[in-house]
């Protein structure tokens, strides 16, 4: 268990305990922490454990163990391997994720598989070619989602796990003590809103089916007295399922524009990143990955003189001459999140703040990583290319920007209480 870290809709886990059944074995459950994950530092780390924690409880209440290591993922699994009968792993999307897998499936000497659970359509059923829009994303996906809306049963298993605990094995009592001693960067600490776990993800998406869904189209322009899910954590660290929640908005009574609305986020786009980093796996996350369009606008305007020009440390602290953008700056410092339509105000006003496209293509990443909980994925890398021109279309050619789409303040003004929104970042 790597990607999917849930007791529930956990389609890996459940095709594990279907082959301990068959196998008329025990089921051990191995999570490997790794302390040099990449960009991951204390408020990453303190929310992935605190979902952890319930995980583990949940695995165990079910009678299968589990072990939780420290170390490399892939070493550790083979090593377990060694002894398994059979190997089930989730999905992952990112390099390094694809590699840890198939590291493990050329040492092992017993079957590995791997099961989806992170998009609702499979990736390579979805589209069998890299897209470069979501227009012609969206047919494809709509099409082929019917065959993969039904959540997996939860299976009983037949033989609990007897002496399968390791002397190498950690404990998970105390989530700031165990994050604690992986040594990792504590400068970004955790945040106190947004709590980890399987049951907080659930609790925020009744409460938004119920309270907010119904408004979810046009109340999102409110930043303020926000009409969003807060899944997007949650999904990072798979601790609730996206087909889960593709049910229970689809299910809700809300009106159907709200409900595309929803789905056209969570399904089209997110599962449009997860189709970028699956088939431009050398540079997803990289200016390289541009489409060509983009990169030749933005050079062709790379020379174009900027008002103001800022340090990473700077925009970091929040210190440049923009009110609106050193608010959102400040929301992700303090809360690890940043409503969309600041997400892109924030991402566009770089490519204004800094000497070259690539260099804020390089900040945006960096701050990207740093601060948000939802970082470091393919959703996030997407949207980090978005705001360079993936996924986008050429604009009225203008300075610094060339053909990308920009965002200025006035445009915030115009559609936004942005004013407000800086008031409440302040209380923060």
């Amino acid at each position: 268990m790597q990607h999917s870290q849930r007791a529930d809709a956990n389609p890996a886990l459940e095709r594990a305990a279907y082959w301990a059944n068959e196998c008329r074995l025990p089921l051990l459950v191995l999570f490997v922490v790794d302390p040099d994950y990449p960009d991951a530092n204390l408020r990453h780390y303190t929310f992935m454990l605190e979902g952890l924690k319930e995980t583990i409880a949940a695995i165990e209440k079910r009678g299968a163990h589990v072990s939780l290591r420290l170390g490399s993922p892939p070493k550790i699994a083979a090593e377990c391997a060694k002894k398994a009968a059979i190997v089930v792993t989730d999905r992952g999307y990112l390099r390094h994720l694809v590699a840890w897998r198939r590291e493990l499936a050329e040492d092992a000497s017993c079957l590995v598989e791997t099961v989806e659970g992170e998009a609702i359509v499979p990736v390579e059923e979805a589209s069998g070619k890299h897209e470069t829009a979501a227009r012609t994303f969206r047919p494809r996906v709509h099409k082929a989602l019917p065959r993969f809306t039904d959540l997996p049963p939860t299976i009983t298993l037949k033989t609990k796990a007897k002496g399968l605990a390791s002397s190498a094995n950690e404990t998970l009592t105390d989530v700031a003590a165990f994050a604690e001693k992986l040594g990792c960067d504590t400068a970004v600490k955790p945040v106190a809103d947004i709590k980890g776990g399987t049951s907080q993800a659930r609790r925020r998406l009744a409460h938004f089916v119920q309270e907010d869904l119904p408004h979810y189209g046009d109340g999102r322009a409110d930043m303020v007295n926000r009409h969003i899910s807060v899944m997007s954590p949650y999904l990072h660290f798979g601790q609730i399922s996206p087909l889960e929640i593709y049910l229970t908005v689809k299910e809700a009574s809300a009106k159907r524009e709200s409900q595309d609305s929803y789905v056209e986020e969570m399904l089209v786009r997110r599962e449009l990143a997860i189709n970028h980093a699956h088939y431009a796996p050398d540079d997803y996350d990289a200016y390289s990955g541009l489409p060509k369009w983009a990169q030749d606008t933005l050079e062709a305007h790379k020379g174009d003189p900027r008002e103001k020009v800022f340090t990473y440390k700077e925009l970091e602290a929040g210190k440049t001459d923009d009110p609106y953008w050193n608010a959102a700056m400040k929301e992700m410092r303090e809360t690890g999140y940043l409503h969309n339509h600041m997400r892109m105000y924030w991402g566009k006003r770089l490519i204004a703040y800094t000497n070259t496209p690539k260099t804020a293509y390089d900040f945006a990443l960096k701050l990207n990583n740093t601060y948000f909980l939802d970082g470091r994925d393919a959703n996030s890398y997407a949207n980090i290319g978005w705001l360079f021109g993936l996924h986008d279309r050429g604009w009225p050619e203008r300075a610094v920007f060339g053909k990308v789409r920009t965002m200025t303040a006035g445009g915030l003004e115009r559609k936004f209480d942005i004013k407000s929104y800086v008031k409440w970042t302040e209380g923060l």
